[in-house]
């Protein structure tokens, strides 16, 4: 990785200044974390498929007009992307019953949504990510009302786009988060996806199995994450499905 000035680190992304004014480089750690990191281990592997799947959702998404702010992968961990001014919100979108909303409603997990539900949460790591509410974003100005409007919009165009794509490979979307920035062009403020899209930030089902694709896996102890990550790296075609294994070289007499 070429030596470049550090801008923040994150638990599964390093950024870093990029070659050019108003560009980061993303670097794709094997740092794995859950509940609020106090779970911690490090993945091999998994900062390379990450970064090749966050490619490959990033790029579909500009292809159907949804504005991301990536701009190319540099190489087996690294992107490039746009530099932009985060809104300081997770924003899920759920379309089955996972995780905390079961915790807090008292839904059984896999129970399908009604429609595709969309919550926010105030990016803190200290406060453990809470759950917030329009008002909120709008009482303490993290958003206005526009930026809901359009934040929900994208949101909900992302949902579709990972939806047929999933469905098509026989993977059920759960759930998924994402990270909306801005983007200054003069005067005009325009909001794209930001971060990552990957197994890290989704919940990812086996349609037949219901097997767990995701960082669950992780989670709750399930297997192997890195196994988990790959095969759906493979289904997507992002990896090829069979690889040729590595074999000790052959003497010739």
């Amino acid at each position: 990785m070429t030596r470049r000035k550090k801008i923040y680190e994150g638990k599964a992304k390093t950024l870093f200044e990029g070659p050019e004014p108003g560009t980061i480089v993303q670097y794709f750690k094997d740092d794995a974390t859950a509940f609020n990191a106090e779970k911690k281990d490090v993945i091999e592997g998994k900062g390379v498929l990450n970064n090749m799947l966050s490619e490959y959702f990033m790029t579909g998404l500009g292809s159907v007009g949804v504005p991301t702010h990536f701009i190319k992968r540099l190489n087996m961990r690294e992107q490039l992307v746009r530099s932009c001014e985060i809104i300081p919100l997770e924003v899920i979108v759920r379309n089955y019953a996972a995780g905390s909303i079961c915790t807090r409603l008292g839904i059984e997990e896999g129970t399908a949504m009604p429609r595709p539900i969309v919550e926010y949460c105030y990016k803190d790591d200290s406060l453990g990510d809470p759950l917030v509410t329009e008002e909120h974003i709008a009482a303490f100005g993290w958003a206005s009302q526009q930026d809901m409007d359009d934040i929900i919009a994208l949101a909900l165009r992302v949902n579709d786009f990972l939806s047929g794509v999933m469905f098509g490979v026989g993977i059920k979307l759960v759930d998924f988060k994402i990270e909306i920035g801005r983007v200054f062009d003069g005067d005009f403020q325009r909001l794209v996806v930001a971060d990552e899209i990957s197994p890290d930030s989704c919940r990812l089902w086996d349609i037949e199995t219901g097997q767990k694709l995701d960082k669950d896996v992780f989670r709750r102890d399930l297997g192997s994450l890195t196994d988990a990550y790959t095969e759906v790296a493979k289904r997507l075609g992002v990896m090829p499905k069979q690889s040729t294994p590595v074999s000790k070289p052959t003497l010739i007499n």
